[in-house]
């Protein structure tokens, strides 16, 4: 059963409404009553009680409260049934109607039988429907329209008013869910309304936001589902006015009207909903965007302290004052970069006062929060600009008094200078010492501008920035001034001794024997004065010996003050060392801690590129470890032979060990450089750098360690050139020699490195002595036939490496790229053993050439130097390691016979053997890989051959000389068939125009200028062509190889004869060699 507290809808009833056993016809009575029609239904009768009750229920509740009040009139339509039908409707309607009645009208049956019976047995039923309303019979619809106006009728009932039952249905229908959705809305929109009205405002930026989106979106959801229903009420109250729109003179009922009525009324509760939920969203948003931006201004205004606390605090470090010109200098350039920095940062406070400013104009609801907040920067700010200013004044206060003091100092180290440079002897003749006297006077007029004045001045003048140390350096200076000035007055006394005009007469005696009796050691000087001294027994009343005591005097005075400004030389170059070494230090961690470390840090970790991921060894290499041994050990070292450098070789002696390290991060640095270079865009490097403050990339840091193993050497040179003489001189020497060897160590294994191809570890080689690039060219010997490599005009290009047991050929690739990656790569060619090599030190033709050959010259390599002198120094390195290996054969018991050394007259290196022996060294390398000899010929030399044994003809050194070509290892190809040599074809005889200039080496050579035509006419045995200048038409012989260079663009276009066909080749000369490697690293 339908609740009462619940109001039944259209909805709800439509079946029993589509029934229309009753309905509200939408007219009104007389008096204003609505009527409600029960049109005829023969099954009114099987209509359920709830039905019926719920039917009369709705129905008597669409009118308004006023109309219903009046009461109902029921129009009760049974024209067609009989009287049963008449008493069960009455009987029905007075036992259940719902609402208020006004009048009874009943149509009676019209057939004359049931007409007749209703008169009757409604006479006598009367009292037994109980209505406290009247009931009255009508015969017709004629009747009806005294009752009832017939406009308020339907035509059923001979009215005019049109009524469509099922638009009746579906207009309650929508009315009823737009009023539902009327209310729903508004009971949303005040919930919503609730909802902001109780929010509290967050304390952050995230959450206010957030809060703002989140009350956003819900606001547009709530608007766009009163745009639907606004959308719906317009539809129904189009449908409503559609009768009228589809015929202007229609005359709108009252139930019609009431419709209207309602969903206009829906329709402007909607409208007034709409505008007050805006008005209290824009109250509510604006109160959320002002929180938000009072949140941004806090968070804005922690940073900027914390900015402001930074650099407050990176501007106390400031308050130091140097311990010299060039650390002061230093930070000053630091505080004039973070200068810069605070400026901005004050920018920033000074924008971020402004933006509170506004924020309080635009009366915002924080004002009493915001206020302190922008008083605060600003008088933060103030304080922060006040003490950089004093900071820049301090320091400019300081840097004064440093070049102040550096200036005298500078004048005291002048003056030595002046001393130690004015030579003894000639300060001995009246000339000399005028001079020197005049260049001092000059020298001491300079004293005015370069002086300190009195002490007590200057601590009063730079009271504010002395401290200790300054106030010993005063002391210092001041000390040292008046030690020169002491000095200066002393020599200037002794010049003008010595400068006095002598123009007393001189008496002349006899000389006397023992005068002319000399030192060797004495100076011209001295043996002028001693002649003098002869010549009569005094000089303006001085004696001979007196002169020569001055003299002595003041060759003592002179000796002692050149020592101390060695000393103070020594002083100045060791200061150097100990602050670069310090600067060094502190570089090292900044990298460290700067770049090395933030590679690790997790917050960093989405700024670096994919190829930096997990690269940070091979970036800074061994750097770390460099860091260490300089922090904790090189440095604290260092710093102990600050009171005497002239023993500080003994130090880098003793770590020279562990300064092998930088060999280490050499090599890498090729590989750094490369990840350096495809990085060094990244956001990663730029973020760290801008932390450090540092105004040049990582990469001017990481060229760092490479600088500093090459400054050793210059201040070990630099101390050792005023050390000559003291007592560390020879640890000085040892530990220049030293770094010297470790520079060529690392610089060799920088070319190490790039060997490509060699099947083997080069470690196994032994020490790498020597490496450079040559002309090569080669011989072969088989059988009894000496067959030379003639289709090779031009030489190869290798580069050789020299190891203590072997010889290395390689071929020197392009290079290619920039900075380390242009560093060339070597092919491994061949390799020989040094135990099976010979050398011919003076190859024909060419003083440049040396030969170097193994299996009794069957293999012959001809080495062409770029200069005589790099030939020079190569015979010498390999002699010196053939003869090592021999000494230490000999030294082994019963293996070697003695071998005696000698060069021959041709410029062979040998070792002839004894007792008409060859040497063969063959128990020594059981162990070594040998070539199989060929069949057919001898394995050995005839034990009892004479003396010059073949391999020994020429009196050529060969360790090893039987024929098992034991000690030769070279990989598959030969050193001759290398395809890559192969390009150029064979020279002829003919014209050729000559391509580059080319001066002359000796008398018997040819000069040539490029575009000038020369005519090769014959080829020489050695490898040079006899060519004549058809311009100038002189002759000469220019060797092939030079040639190639000379004729190479023009060979395409000359005609050749040979069987070989025509060829062309641009090869470059042998000068080429001398090339050095891009990674070599200089001393």
């Amino acid at each position: 059963m339908q609740q009462e507290n619940s109001p039944l809808c259209a909805i709800d009833i439509a079946p029993d409404l589509r029934k229309k056993f009753a309905f509200l016809l939408g007219g009104r009575g007389q008096n204003g009553s609505p009527i409600i029609v029960f049109p005829e239904f023969s099954a009114f009768g099987e209509i359920q009680e709830m039905e019926f009750h719920n039917v009369l229920t709705y129905l008597t509740n669409v009118p308004s409260l006023s109309a219903a009040g009046v009461g109902f009139i029921l129009v009760i339509d049974r024209r067609q049934d009989r009287w049963a039908a008449v008493k069960g409707t009455l009987l029905r309607i007075a036992g259940s109607f719902p609402g208020n009645l006004q009048l009874v009208l009943v149509l009676r049956p019209t057939t004359l039988f049931q007409r007749t019976l209703s008169d009757i047995l409604f006479k006598f039923n009367k009292d037994e429907f109980k209505m406290k309303v009247p009931v009255i019979m009508l015969s017709s619809v004629t009747e009806l329209h005294s009752y009832i106006d017939q406009t308020q009728l339907t035509t059923e009932l001979g009215g005019t008013q049109e009524y469509c039952h099922e638009q009746w249905i579906s207009h309650r229908t929508d009315m009823e869910g737009f009023a539902l959705m009327v209310k729903r809305t508004a009971q949303i929109l005040q919930s919503f309304g609730t909802e902001l009205a109780e929010t509290e405002l967050p304390n952050d930026i995230q959450a206010t936001a957030n809060l703002l989106r989140s009350h956003t979106d819900k606001k547009d959801k709530m608007k766009e589902d009163l745009h639907v229903a606004l959308g719906q009420g317009s539809r129904l109250l189009d449908s409503i006015n559609e009768p009228v729109v589809r015929d202007p003179d229609h005359n709108r009922n009252q139930g019609e009207l009431e419709n209207l009525s309602t969903v206009q009324r829906l329709l402007s509760q909607l409208d007034e909903t709409e505008r007050a939920c805006d008005e209290f969203w824009g109250t509510h948003q604006a109160k959320l965007e002002k929180c938000l931006q009072l949140r941004h201004f806090e968070h804005n205004f922690r940073e900027m302290r914390c900015l402001l606390d930074q650099v407050a605090e990176r501007l106390t470090a400031f308050s130091e004052v140097g311990i010299n010109p060039a650390h002061a200098d230093h930070i000053f350039c630091d505080l004039n970069s973070h200068e810069a920095r605070v400026l901005e940062v004050l920018d920033e406070a000074q924008a971020l006062a402004r933006e509170g400013d506004e924020l309080i104009q635009s009366s915002h609801y924080a004002e009493d929060s915001i206020q302190p907040k922008c008083s605060e920067l600003r008088a933060v700010s103030k304080e922060l600009s006040s003490t950089l200013r004093a900071r820049k004044d301090h320091l400019l206060r300081a840097m004064e008094l440093h070049h102040n003091l550096e200036r005298a100092a500078k004048w005291c180290g002048d003056g030595l200078y002046l001393l130690a440079s004015q030579p003894v002897d000639k300060c001995q003749s009246h000339e000399g010492a005028e001079s020197a006297l005049q260049e001092m006077e000059r020298y001491l007029d300079t004293a005015g501008h370069n002086k300190l004045t009195d002490p007590s001045s200057i601590y009063s003048d730079y009271k504010t920035v002395l401290n200790q140390d300054f106030r010993d350096q005063i002391d210092k200076v001041f000390q040292k001034q008046v030690s020169v000035q002491e000095m200066f007055e002393k020599r200037m006394v002794s010049l003008k001794k010595l400068a006095a005009k002598q123009t007393r007469p001189v008496q002349p005696v006899a000389p006397r024997p023992e005068a002319f009796i000399k030192s060797p050691l004495c100076s011209p000087a001295k043996r002028v004065l001693e002649k003098s001294c002869s010549e009569g027994d005094s000089v303006n009343g001085v004696s001979s010996r007196t002169v020569e005591g001055q003299l002595q005097s003041s060759r003592s005075t002179s000796l002692s003050e050149e020592d101390e400004n060695l000393a103070i030389l020594r002083k100045h170059v060791m200061n150097e060392l100990l602050e670069t070494e310090r600067g060094y230090v502190e570089e090292l961690h900044c990298v460290l801690q700067g770049y090395a470390s933030e590679m690790d840090n997790p917050a960093m970790a989405s700024l670096m590129p994919a190829p930096l991921q997990n690269k940070k060894d091979v970036l800074f290499g061994n750097m770390p470890e460099i860091y260490t041994f300089h922090k904790r050990t090189f440095l604290r070292e260092l710093e102990e032979y600050q009171g005497c450098p002239e023993l500080v070789g003994r130090c880098f002696l003793q770590r020279m060990t562990d300064l092998q390290i930088y060999e280490k991060y050499c090599q890498n640095k090729p590989r750094s450089e490369s990840l350096w270079r495809q990085c060094s865009d990244c956001t990663f490097f730029q973020e760290c750098q801008k932390k450090l403050e540092h105004k040049l990339g990582l990469d001017s840091y990481l060229l760092k360690p490479v600088q500093r193993i090459t400054k050793y050497q210059l201040l070990l040179k630099e101390l050792l050139k005023y050390s000559k003489g003291c007592e560390g001189s020879e640890a000085l020497q040892e530990a220049l020699t030293s770094i010297l060897g470790i520079l060529k160590a690392v610089n060799d294994s920088m070319h190490l490195i790039a060997i490509t191809g060699f099947d083997g570890h080069l470690g196994d080689l032994g020490r790498l002595l020597m490496q450079g690039s040559f002309s090569v060219w080669t011989e072969h010997k088989k059988g009894h036939a000496k067959v030379k490599d003639m289709a090779r005009f031009k030489p190869m290009q290798r580069h050789l490496f020299l190891h203590e047991k072997a010889l290395l050929f390689c071929k020197r690739r392009e290079e290619n790229g920039e900075g380390y990656e242009k560093a060339p790569s070597y092919s491994f060619k061949q390799s020989l053993r040094m135990s099976a090599v010979g050398i011919t030190e003076n190859a024909k033709g060419d003083n440049k050439k040396f030969e170097v050959w193994c299996n009794s010259r069957e293999e012959v390599y001809i080495v062409q130097a770029p200069t005589t002198e790099v030939k020079t120094t190569w015979v010498n390195e390999i002699r010196k390691v053939l003869t090592t290996q021999l000494e230490a054969y000999r030294d082994l018991p019963a293996c070697l016979p003695e071998a005696s050394q000698q060069r021959s007259s041709d410029g062979l290196f040998q070792f002839p053997p004894t007792a008409g022996e060859p040497v063969s060294l063959r128990s020594f390398r059981r162990g070594e890989r040998s070539m199989k000899v060929k069949k057919g010929e001898p394995s050995s030399p005839d034990a009892n051959s004479s003396p010059i044994t073949k391999g020994w003809t020429k009196g050529s050194l060969s360790l090893d000389a039987n024929e098992e070509n034991d000690g030769y290892s070279s990989t598959e190809e030969p050193l001759t068939s290398d395809p890559e040599d192969e390009g150029g074809k064979k020279l002829c005889a003919g014209k050729y125009t000559v391509v580059s200039d080319y001066e002359k080496c000796s008398t018997q050579d040819l000069s040539v200028k490029s575009g000038e035509t020369v005519q090769l006419i014959k080829e020489g045995e050695d490898g040079q062509w006899f060519v004549k200048n058809l311009k100038t038409k002189q002759e000469g012989w220019v060797a092939a190889a030079n040639l190639d260079t000379l004729i190479g663009e023009s060979m395409s276009c000359q005609s050749l004869t040979s069987s070989e066909g025509s060829g062309s080749g641009n090869l470059s000369t042998s000068s080429s060699c001398c090339e050095t490697s891009s990674f070599d690293i200089k001393p």
